[in-house]
């Protein structure tokens, strides 16, 4: 990951409108790029999370989304959802995943478009994760998520897309 990498700058309705590197993309430029995130459910309805690297920047040792990445310059969303999930669970066919919604989301450092999935795979799916960004991963029940909303345990960016999941597939 360098921060000489080049992330494309988009408008609200995704067209991309230029680029930026790594680096001008998270400086507090609020500039608006691209990311992907992938929610990984298993045929019994629960919902796989990571529990991120004590050695990440942002939200070290908290529960987050399945996947989550950035899309390079030129690359296509489908494209970079799938290498993400490559990259972080050593999934290689995720099938058709669907996409469920995008929204802006702004932090202290840097603005993101999100563009949000999710597949089903079979409960006895194997999730190899990437040792060096995370430190754990497992399948969550609902109800176990929902007991531990608030508590510090997940990052708020998966709070806040975990209502906009309950809300879309009525969990």
């Amino acid at each position: 990951m360098s921060s000489e990498e080049l992330f494309p700058l988009v408008d609200e309705q995704a067209n991309v409108i230029g680029r930026a590197t790594r680096r001008e993309c998270h400086s507090g430029s609020m500039l608006l790029h691209p990311v992907v995130h992938l929610h990984v459910f298993n045929k019994s309805g629960e919902l796989y999370l990571q529990k991120r690297s004590m050695n990440k920047d942002i939200q070290p040792g908290r529960w987050d989304t399945s996947v989550g990445g950035h899309v390079d310059y030129g690359e296509e969303i489908e494209v970079a959802l799938r290498r993400e999930a490559r990259e972080e669970l050593g999934l290689h066919d995720i099938g058709l995943p669907r996409l469920l919604f995008r929204y802006v989301f702004q932090s202290r450092v840097e603005r993101e478009l999100v563009n949000t999935f999710m597949v089903e795979v079979n409960d006895d799916v194997h999730i190899t994760f990437d040792p060096v960004e995370i430190d754990a991963g497992r399948f969550w029940k609902i109800s176990e998520i929902e007991a531990s909303l608030g508590q510090g345990i997940f990052t708020p960016n998966f709070e806040q897309e975990y209502a906009r999941l309950k809300q879309t597939l009525g969990l």
